[in-house]
């Protein structure tokens, strides 16, 4: 896996706002970037894919998603992920601090693969010690 180097790992509503065109900063910041440097994981494509199920048009919007996400490196939830979830969900419940699942999921991913995670969804993923984060659409 030492081919990957991906450093920066799309949140599921970075990925929406940039199909929506919904964000000058997070185009051009997506754009401006190797493609080998951007990453996508399993639990983000699950995300699209159901959001895709449930549009006016699940055809097209499961193509649009798929081409955009073919670009990029995929990271799967792995054994490892399992472990990092496991002793973050944990020490969050305990803290009485929880975060979504499928949040949870994906910062498990970004931390296991040592990559920045790119969200606009800050305020909950800041939670999760020692995760890197950016929120490109606030600039």
């Amino acid at each position: 896996m030492s081919s990957q180097k991906s450093q920066y790992l799309l949140d599921t509503n970075v990925c929406i706002v940039y199909l929506k065109g919904k964000s000058a900063n997070v185009n051009r910041r997506i754009m401006s970037l190797n493609r080998d440097d951007l990453a996508v994981c399993s639990v983000v494509k699950a995300e699209l894919f159901y959001g895709s199920m449930r549009s006016n048009n699940p055809q097209k919007a499961l193509r649009v998603q798929q081409e955009f996400v073919e670009q990029f490196i995929s990271f799967p939830f792995c054994d490892r992920c399992a472990l990092i979830y496991g002793k973050l969900r944990a020490k969050l419940a305990s803290a009485g601090t929880p975060i979504g699942s499928n949040d949870l999921l994906i910062g498990s991913i970004a931390l296991a693969n040592d990559l920045v995670l790119v969200t606009h969804n800050v305020r909950e993923f800041s939670r999760v010690a020692g995760l890197k984060l950016e929120d490109w659409k606030s600039g």
